[in-house]
């Protein structure tokens, strides 16, 4: 119910902040999906900007290095990601209290190094196949845009977008996918 629904046009209580979180328990569980998009929309678009840059023309392609470098940058951006906010958000509380905010801050990380994962996978595959370069960054990049899309259209239903708007917010990640296939062919 909105506040013009509420009997005798009260406005619905906001429930107590969680110990440690500021700005209201509601806010933190009505941001779970952004939070998650978030991970997968950055993820996705780090895993792209790092195939698209690791491999340059003429040069001896090296996907397992390719696929460690895309792992392990996806792993610092999370642990530096979920630090910042960390500390963006720091209360003087006790240490033990801080310390356990801090691991949760950056357990809700995963979701950017899970997305960065079917880039890993393509050029580990790549390795174990000895696909071509140049194929494998077409593919990679096409796949990190279908998979933005799905990121924010999949998201954008859950937080309660109707299907048109879901699409259009899905083709905007999508967007970002295609603006790094451009980068790509332009810079290369």
């Amino acid at each position: 119910m909105n506040e013009e629904q509420q009997p005798h046009g009260r406005p619905t209580p906001t429930p107590p902040s969680p110990p440690g979180f500021p700005g209201g328990g509601s806010e933190r569980v009505g941001r779970r999906g952004a939070d998650w998009m978030f991970g997968g929309a950055y993820g996705t678009v780090l895993a792209s900007a790092l195939l698209a840059a690791l491999h340059q023309k003429g040069e001896e392609f090296t996907p397992y290095y390719d696929a460690s470098w895309v792992l392990v940058t996806a792993a610092t951006a999370g642990l530096a990601h979920g630090y910042a906010h960390h500390m963006a958000s720091h209360l003087r509380d006790s240490a033990a209290h801080r310390w356990r905010l801090l691991g949760l801050a950056l357990w809700n990380e995963w979701p950017l190094i899970v997305a960065a994962l079917p880039t890993v996978l393509l050029l580990v595959a790549a390795g174990l196949f000895g696909w071509d370069a140049y194929a494998v960054t077409a593919v990679g990049l096409g796949l990190n845009t279908a998979l933005l899309f799905a990121w924010g259209a999949l998201v954008a239903l859950r937080v309660g977008h109707r299907l048109g708007s879901a699409l259009a917010i899905g083709m905007a990640d999508a967007t970002i996918g295609l603006a790094i296939i451009v980068a790509n062919a332009v810079i290369k």
